[in-house]
């Protein structure tokens, strides 16, 4: 499969899904977005699964190099979950089977106790997530892998919004995903990104009325 139907498959999916969808939305940092994206909704095993099978062929078309994978809690649980079982049976990894792991949020005082599930972390990890927002997640994710004595070599995530933050006359330079790979000096990939929406709205005739309002939206606020 090529990178650019993995990202255009994925974006149909998302909205066969009610993942993705086209409106006038308050999202968190106050804007009204003309389109929402909400991971969460990827909620049975059938959707979960495909959504895993796109993860994992993201992570084997970006070439990076990596050794297992990590989820922040509490979305990349199942992420990383899910995606380890995607690419076990992918064949681009020729039967490599990936181990995974996860953070607590509260250290557990019994059993094994710590802050880690799962296998150790060592060699190069990805880190998996659903979005970067402020990028909180991916800084505690690399302070953990980095105090293990790993290496975090990517973020994969699912939708890059390639969107400045900040107020409408204080905008960042750059989206938070700019900002994270240029903070860690190591790449993010996403399934898709705001490009791959826009793609799918100049195909889709019945997602015409929409165009000229994410449009707007991306002229204001897109990098």
């Amino acid at each position: 499969m090529s990178d650019s139907s993995n990202r255009a498959d994925f974006v149909r999916f998302s909205l066969e899904q009610g993942v993705l969808r086209f409106g006038s939305f308050t999202v968190k940092s106050g804007r009204v977005s003309p389109y929402f994206f909400n991971a969460g909704l990827f909620n049975t095993g059938r959707s979960v699964g495909r959504l895993a099978g796109f993860y994992a062929q993201a992570l084997v078309d970006s070439g990076v190099q990596f050794d297992m994978l990590f989820g922040p809690a509490y979305k990349g649980i199942p992420l990383s979950t899910a995606t380890s079982v995607a690419l076990a049976s992918h064949p681009g990894l020729q039967g490599r089977d990936v181990p995974f792991a996860f953070n607590r949020k509260e250290a557990k005082d019994h059993g094994e106790g710590g802050m880690l599930v799962g296998a150790p972390l060592q060699g190069r990890v990805v880190i998996i997530d659903d979005v970067i927002t402020a990028g909180t997640s991916v800084r505690e994710s690399v302070q953990i892998i980095r105090n293990a004595g790993a290496e975090p070599v990517a973020v994969l995530i699912a939708l890059d919004r390639m969107e400045r933050a900040g107020a409408d006359d204080a905008l960042s330079a750059h989206s938070a995903v700019q900002d994270v790979a240029a903070t860690y000096g190591m790449p993010v990939v996403s399934i898709a990104s705001l490009n791959d929406i826009m793609a799918l709205l100049q195909d889709n005739a019945a997602l015409a009325p929409h165009r000229d309002a994410v449009a707007a939206y991306r002229a204001k606020y897109g990098v």
